[in-house]
């Protein structure tokens, strides 16, 4: 069992696999602030296009090999998550969908925030569903997130808009404030009380 008192630990969920991707560089905008902003927090990136995943969930009657079982004990220890997402047709990924569907215990009475990014829209489109989505999976999504809108490789360049497009700092700081929040009370929770 945790400890209260442990740094959390937080999975950083990278959910585009197309190539030539902006999910990689926004991953890595976001990682900036983050350990910047909760330097004892423990980050764990997983990157879905990395990831050789299974076409169905063990449950089903098919034993996970040793690499599936890592990756399940990497969502189940971490305290809380963060989402990389773009906005695909008003949605998420299929692959990122096949991601959280592979898992399903693992998540629950957890917090989740989001980082999206896509057209006019800045990904909400996306968000709004994956909300629903974790909900079903007993967890908790936390109000704000981080959306940069018009999203371009440029928006994130070393000559672009000063590292902070669209005020994007600001929105991450209060992400991970919140998630904070919740992630140990949460977490206290569950070890005061299993849930079930």
């Amino acid at each position: 069992m945790t400890s209260t008192s442990t740094p959390l630990r937080i999975a950083v969920i990278v959910g585009s696999t197309r190539d030539g991707r902006l999910a990689p560089t926004v991953g890595a905008w976001f990682m900036t602030q983050a350990t910047a902003h909760a330097p004892q927090t423990h980050f764990d990136v997983i990157d879905v296009a990395d990831l050789d995943l299974p076409d169905t969930h063990p449950s089903w009657g098919h034993e996970r090999t040793q690499e599936q079982a890592e990756l399940a004990a990497r969502v189940q220890d971490a305290d809380a998550y963060v989402i990389i997402t773009p906005e695909y047709n008003r949605s998420f990924p299929a692959h990122l969908k096949h991601f959280i569907d592979l898992h399903h215990t693992e998540w629950q009475a957890k917090p989740v925030g989001f980082v999206s990014y896509g057209g006019v829209g800045g990904g909400l489109r996306a968000v709004e569903q994956l909300r629903l989505v974790f909900a079903e999976l007993h967890c908790t999504t936390v109000r704000d997130g981080v959306s940069f809108h018009r999203a371009t490789p440029d928006l994130f360049a070393a000559d672009g808009p000063a590292h902070d497009p669209e005020g994007a700092a600001a929105a991450a700081k209060i992400l991970l404030d919140q998630l904070d929040w919740w992630a140990h009370a949460l977490r206290t929770a569950r070890a005061e009380r299993p849930y079930r």
